[in-house]
């Protein structure tokens, strides 16, 4: 195979198979080529994909050496995409009756979300995560956009036990905002013991849904390794319940009188 057809092999593979640590004689195999020519196509692939902030390969020499490919977003391409996140969730068009702000449409738009998912992988890539955790609906999406560059499963938590699911852990704990207490559901099947997970979700305001994800994660031995949510509100009423976490933008209570919102990046930047 000629190298130019082999570098188009490689980077696709890398691209559908992230953190996947795999031996080089398999890419000998699969080129019909030597060892030294994959070897030599290993660094153009790396160097292009440092360079045009898309991650890189991790390369391990011994007698179980390989390579994997790490997913991740450079800084400035991070630093853009959160501009224009923030633009679009400025447009007065999205405050909703009540002063709820409109964000369907990002979470529903698949280059938007699986770029959130990219950012967060960027975020999280030096940890060791077997899962990614989310509560049902909104969350879904990113949980599963993120997922697929750090190539683990998603495990969804939901307010009532499904049929299809068999048995499952079930707590009750207080939302942080509305301080009504509400019912979180996880099947016994969905996550092995001692697990190291992700949690991920869309919004945040007190934090009452993820400490109520993190008892329910207790009752499997599961480490919480990081938290990442799309948003969090910025609003010095609600006092936070959580410190721990990772957030893209921060979005300040709507003025409805004046039909205006303010929202500024997270604090990934301090990450």
């Amino acid at each position: 195979m000629k190298r130019s057809n082999r570098l188009v092999v490689l980077t696709e593979y890398f691209l559908e198979n992230p953190r996947k640590h795999i031996q080089l004689p398999y890419f000998v195999e699969l080129c019909d080529t030597t060892k030294s020519s994959i070897s030599e196509d290993l660094d153009i692939i790396h160097e292009v994909f440092q360079t045009k902030g898309l991650g890189y390969l991790e390369r391990t020499t011994g007698a179980g050496g390989g390579v994997k490919y790490i997913a991740t977003s450079s800084a400035e391409s991070s630093r853009e995409f959160i501009s224009t996140l923030q633009k679009k969730l400025e447009d007065p068009a999205r405050i909703l009756p009540g002063g709820y702000l409109y964000m369907s449409d990002i979470l529903g738009d698949p280059s938007m979300v699986r770029e959130i998912g990219r950012v967060f992988a960027s975020c999280f890539a030096h940890l060791e995560i077997d899962a990614i955790v989310t509560v049902a609906t909104k969350g879904i999406p990113l949980a599963y956009a993120t997922a697929s560059f750090l190539n683990v499963p998603v495990v969804i938590a939901r307010r009532d036990p499904k049929v299809t699911e068999g048995s499952s852990v079930s707590i009750n704990y207080v939302s942080g905002s509305s301080r009504k207490i509400q019912t979180m559901v996880l099947p016994k099947r969905s996550l092995p013991d001692g697990s190291n997970v992700c949690i991920i979700d869309d919004f945040m305001k007190a934090g009452g849904t993820i400490t109520g994800i993190k008892s329910l994660l207790e009752e499997f031995s599961a480490t919480v390794q990081a938290v990442g949510v799309l948003a969090e509100a910025d609003d010095e009423e609600d006092e936070r319940v959580i410190t721990d976490y990772t957030s893209l933008l921060k979005i300040s209570p709507v003025d409805i009188q004046n039909h205006h919102v303010s929202v500024l990046p997270g604090n990934y930047q301090m990450e």
